[in-house]
């Protein structure tokens, strides 16, 4: 058919549409594939019978298809408005870093900076010296090394310390963290061997005593996220535990989690330890996550000892861990917010003032809803059972809103059970509220 040589060839597709700049973003093979595909459906088309109007126009459209077909496979990141009153939302990013911080990254990431050179010498210095100074200063440890998430820095201060021995760890802290991995896997990968302490609910001093032998060369303690045993329960505190550890020469790593560097005031968080709280009970070694509490981005910061770190900064994995450059700068602003006090987006949690009241109202008033009350909750593993309790928005809704909100433009994520649609503002950025009330219009009609 004479339809069928209207149709352009795969290489030249390439090379001369605009699919050509799409070329850096997917690779010259996914484009290809694509391409063939769009050509493939589009001749199947013809010989279905179109009239050669519709083809011109099939034929004009065949870049926009293809980019759309990648997308479609390979979607990039779209920014989203989280409804659910959960902060640290891991599937939503965990913690937003704050406008100021964004606001003062531009001339650092658009142009060179002196990541690892010391501008006073000209030679190649540490690209961690800032961030670890920071982390010294607000835990009170006298060393620190920052590495691409908390995983990473209980399995490199694993390898360092226990590669080919023995860790003490009590049964109620044998956990799995995000994504499946669990904590007695990471022991395994790391090269040490798993010594279990106690029992799930209950594990003592003398449980630790009866399981040393020579072979141990350090004594774990895990914060679980996520989940909290109740009831008939006992642990070893951490300055007990450090007293054991070091009266058997034995080093005590504990994994915070959270990445609170210092003790907080929100009633739900006063119970959770610290790093400046277990360094000062006697830890060695404390590792958390910089995108929890703290309000970083994803890293792993790790303070304690300086002859404990050292051990770890000798290591080879050490550098196969380490962060890059915009990980650390964006960490080098956060910690000095954090060290100036300044707020953080987290403070929107236990906001309950005039001025919230009002946007909660306001986005009712125009969305037809009502002012109720629900419950707000840190998220990310760290005070898993404590509600913050607070106002949020109440709407009817049938079934198959929360969907259809989550696919607009933007994307809203609230939460929706026995036909009401609920939204927390304390999860949303009041810059946000009109797009909010605006998406919802949309989709409610």
């Amino acid at each position: 058919m004479s339809q069928l040589r209207r149709l352009p060839a795969v290489g030249h597709l390439l090379q001369e549409s605009p699919l050509a700049e799409l070329t850096g973003l997917y690779g010259r093979e996914a484009l290809r594939v694509q391409a063939t595909r769009v050509l493939d459906a589009l001749r199947a088309e013809i010989l279905a019978g179109i009239d050669d109007g519709e083809l011109a126009e099939r034929v004009r459209g065949i870049p926009e298809r293809v980019r759309a077909a990648l997308e479609a496979e390979a979607p990039p990141l779209r920014r989203v408005i989280n409804a659910t009153g959960i902060f640290l939302h891991t599937n939503l990013g965990r913690a937003p870093l704050p406008r100021e911080v964004l606001a003062g990254l531009a001339d650092r990431l658009d142009a060179y900076c002196d990541l690892e050179m010391s501008l006073e010498t000209g030679r190649r210095s540490d690209r961690g010296k800032r961030v670890e100074s920071l982390v010294r200063a607000l835990t009170g440890a006298e060393a620190a090394l920052v590495v691409n998430n908390n995983a990473a820095a209980l399995a490199l201060a694993l390898s360092s310390l226990a590669s080919g021995r023995e860790v003490l760890l009590s049964r109620g802290e044998l956990v799995e963290i995000g994504g499946s991995f669990r904590i007695p896997d990471i022991l395994e990968a790391s090269g040490a061997r798993l010594i279990e302490v106690g029992t799930t609910n209950r594990t003592r001093l003398a449980d630790y005593e009866r399981a040393i032998r020579p072979g141990v060369s350090l004594v774990l303690k895990v914060y679980p996220s996520n989940y909290r045993i109740q009831g008939f329960v006992e642990e070893v505190e951490p300055a007990a535990l450090a007293d054991f550890a070091h009266s058997h020469d034995l080093p005590l790593l504990v994994d915070e989690g959270s990445g609170m560097l210092r003790p907080e005031t929100a009633p739900q968080l006063r119970r959770h330890q610290s790093f400046q709280g277990l360094i000062e009970a006697g830890c060695d070694l404390v590792c958390g996550s910089g995108d929890k509490l703290l309000g970083g981005p994803q890293a792993g910061l790790i303070a304690g000892r300086e002859p404990v770190v050292a051990r770890l900064r000798k290591s080879p994995l050490y550098r196969a861990f380490r962060p890059g450059r915009l990980v650390l700068t964006a960490l080098d602003a956060v910690l000095r917010r954090r060290l100036a006090a300044l707020p953080m987006p987290i403070a929107a949690l236990w906001c309950d003032d005039e001025e919230h009241r009002r946007r909660v109202e306001e986005l009712a008033a125009r969305l037809g809803g009502e002012v109720v009350r629900g419950n707000a909750y840190v998220g990310g593993g760290s005070a898993p059972e404590q509600e913050i309790e607070g106002w949020v928005v109440a709407l009817a809704a049938p079934a198959g809103v929360a969907a259809r909100l989550r696919e607009g433009e933007p994307p809203v994520v609230g939460y929706q059970r026995e036909g009401c649609l609920f939204l927390d503002l304390r999860t949303v950025d009041p810059e946000d509220d009109e797009a909010l009330g605006g998406a919802v219009e949309r989709v409610l009609g």
